[in-house]
C-alpha cells in the first residue's frame, strides 16, 4: 500500500476484478513503460514492478504465457533467466491502440465520411465485418450500412481483405459538406455511436482519477512508487476507455463532452508524475545488459510534450 489514499483505492479496484486481468496490465505496461526502453526485460524484474499492485508472481508467470501463445510477446533465454519483449506482431497491434492515447489533438475534419454496405453479405459474416469495423470507429446508420467520418482508407480495406469479405461489400466516400453537423446528422450520431454510454464512462474516470490528481498536487514530495502505480492505472484505464471511443470529430460530439475534460485530467496526471515513475522504472526493472536503456526522443512528445 501507499500513503495515497486514491491511490490505494484505484489499486483496490483493480484487485477486486473478476477475473483479474493481469494480461491487459502487462500489455499497458509494455505499451507505456517498456517499450519506450528498448522492450526487452528480465520476467523476475517484471514481477518485483508489479508485486505493489498485488498481481502474484503465478499469475504473471501464466499471463506471460497466454501473451507469448497469443503472439503478443516473444521469450529469449540468457543463461537461467528468461527475458521477453513484444513481437513485430505484437508491437503493431499496441501502436495502432496506444497512437490514440498520446496524441495532442485530432486532425480537422472536412465533413466527408466513409460508407460501407454490407446488404450482399450473409447474417452472420455482416455480423462479425460490424463488430470488427466498430472497434474502428464505425456506427451502424441501418443495419447493413456503416458509416465512419473520419478513417483511413487503406486501414478499412486491410480489415476487409483480412475477414475475407472485400469483394462481397460496397465502399462508398462522400465528399465535404458546407454543413457538417445539421440537427439530424447529431441526432443520427447519438444512435448510432450511443454517446450517452460513452459519456458516463468518461465521467466514471474523471471521478476515479481527479481525487488522485488532487492528493499528488499536494504532495511536498513525490514518491517514485507512486507516480509508477498511479501512470500505469492511469493509462490502463484511459486505453481501455479509449478503444470503445470511435474518436468522432468535434463537429459531432455534444458541447458538454466529458471525453475533452477526461483527455485534459489524463494529460495533467501523466505530466506530473511520468518522471519520478521513470526512476522508479530505472531501479527495478533489468535488461540482459543490466540497466534500462534511455527513452528516445519520441517518447517526450506524449500528449503534446513532456518535461
Amino acid at each position: 500500500m501507499t500513503s495515497l489514499a486514491p491511490l490505494n483505492q484505484l489499486i483496490t479496484r483493480f484487485q477486486q476484478q473478476t477475473p483479474l486481468r493481469a494480461s491487459s496490465l502487462i500489455i499497458t505496461l509494455y505499451g507505456d513503460a517498456i517499450e519506450p526502453h528498448g522492450g526487452t526485460v528480465w520476467l523476475g524484474s517484471l514481477i518485483q514492478l508489479l508485486e505493489p499492485i498485488g498481481i502474484n508472481e503465478r499469475l504473471i508467470r501464466t499471463s506471460i504465457f497466454r501473451l507469448t501463445k497469443e503472439g503478443w510477446l516473444s521469450a529469449e533465454k540468457v543463461g537461467r533467466r528468461s527475458y521477453y519483449s513484444l513481437t513485430g506482431t505484437g508491437r503493431r497491434r499496441f501502436e495502432k491502440a496506444f497512437k490514440r492515447v498520446y496524441s495532442s489533438a485530432l486532425p480537422a475534419w472536412d465533413g466527408s465520411w466513409t460508407l460501407v454496405l454490407l446488404s450482399q453479405l450473409p447474417q452472420d459474416k455482416r455480423k462479425q465485418v460490424r463488430e470488427e469495423l466498430e472497434w474502428q470507429g464505425f456506427g451502424a446508420i441501418s443495419p447493413v450500412m456503416l458509416a465512419c467520418p473520419r478513417c483511413e482508407r487503406a486501414d478499412v480495406v486491410a480489415t476487409l481483405q483480412d475477414l475475407e469479405v472485400l469483394e462481397d461489400t460496397i465502399l462508398f466516400e462522400t465528399t465535404a459538406q458546407d454543413v457538417l453537423a445539421s440537427k439530424a446528422l447529431r441526432m443520427q450520431v447519438r444512435e448510432s455511436w450511443n454517446i450517452e454510454a460513452l459519456a458516463a464512462q468518461y465521467s466514471e474516470f474523471i471521478q476515479l482519477f481527479r481525487p488522485l490528481w488532487q492528493a499528488l498536487r499536494e504532495q511536498d514530495e513525490l514518491q517514485p512508487m507512486d507516480c509508477f502505480l498511479a501512470r500505469t492505472l492511469l493509462i490502463h484505464e484511459y486505453r481501455k476507455l479509449l478503444l470503445r471511443d470511435p474518436q468522432l470529430p468535434e463537429e459531432l460530439l455534444p458541447g458538454d463532452w466529458e471525453g475533452r475534460a477526461a483527455r485534459q485530467l489524463c494529460r495533467n496526471i501523466y505530466r506530473l508524475v511520468q518522471a519520478r515513475g521513470e526512476e522508479f522504472l530505472s531501479s527495478a526493472l533489468e535488461t540482459a545488459d543490466g540497466p534500462l536503456p534511455e527513452v528516445g526522443e519520441s517518447f517526450y512528445r506524449r500528449f503534446g510534450g513532456l518535461k
